[in-house]
């Protein structure tokens, strides 16, 4: 499967015919050259990158889908949705979409060269609940890592809720860390909750897993720097769940964070 392919298969919703890492050589590394030949034909084509998402953040689910490390994909204006407190998501073109809480971080400067996360604190602007929805062209979610880097991360939609001004909660980067890891989330679909969980469970506070993942990105050939601007979706802090159009899900976040609703159609 070469990049052409993927993309279509991605803008159909369809699943694919077969994995591409079921093919002779294709790993990971081979997976990022796809995923960034994606990446230049969406640009091509008139969209604009707006950050990145990070997957697999959470050690939780590493065994159940059998993913054991964190991948990263990019986010687009076409992709990207803000709300204040409630936003609605179309769930066309997408295949067996779930749902994931996360907290988004806008960068107001690229991060220093070997960054600490004292320099990430300083590059920061600010941080917002997020609703990532994911999707897999491979049946019933069942991958190999190499497939979800190819899949843009399982990138479909992305919505942020209500930012926050970092250094308006978090007087250094280790308050900001200690913070967001205690935070919790209630996910509920309708009054129902589903399931609950922290900010803890994404390598331990999701600022420590935006650095993680900028580590990874500057060590994979033409991948672009993070920007002033962009946004960076750092992982669920619970399970992925399947969605449907016409249901409601919200996420209850403690504070600093705030809460979000979703209606899909």
């Amino acid at each position: 499967m070469n990049p052409v392919t993927i993309l279509a298969h991605c803008d159909s919703g369809e699943l694919w015919p077969s994995a591409p890492s079921g093919e002779r050589s294709f790993d990971v590394t081979e997976a990022y050259r796809n995923a960034l030949a994606v990446r230049a034909l969406r640009i091509a084509r008139g969209e604009r990158p707006m950050g990145y998402k990070v997957g697999f953040t959470n050690r939780n689910i590493w065994q159940r889908y059998n993913v054991f490390g964190p991948i990263w994909g990019s986010v687009y204006d076409t992709t990207l949705t803000y709300c204040d407190d409630q936003g609605t998501i179309a769930l066309a073109s997408t295949c067996q979409p779930r749902l994931e809480p996360e907290a988004v971080f806008g960068l107001k400067a690229t991060p220093a060269l070997n960054a600490s996360v004292d320099d990430l604190y300083s590059a920061l602007d600010w941080v917002a609940p997020g609703f990532e929805i994911v999707q897999s062209h491979l049946p019933d979610w069942t991958f190999k890592a190499a497939d979800t880097v190819a899949d843009g991360g399982l990138h479909a939609r992305l919505l942020v809720g209500r930012k926050v001004a970092v250094h308006e909660i978090a007087r250094s980067a280790t308050h900001l860390s200690e913070l967001l890891a205690v935070t919790r989330v209630k996910l509920l679909l309708g009054d129902n909750l589903v399931e609950q969980g922290s900010g803890s469970n994404v390598l331990d506070s999701p600022l420590l897993a935006l650095r993680h993942f900028l580590q990874e990105l500057r060590t994979c050939p033409g991948a672009p720097d993070l920007m002033p601007g962009d946004v960076v979706t750092t992982g669920t802090w619970t399970d992925a769940w399947p969605v449907l159009p016409g249901q409601h899900w919200s996420a209850e976040f403690d504070s600093p964070l705030t809460s979000l609703r979703v209606e899909f159609t």
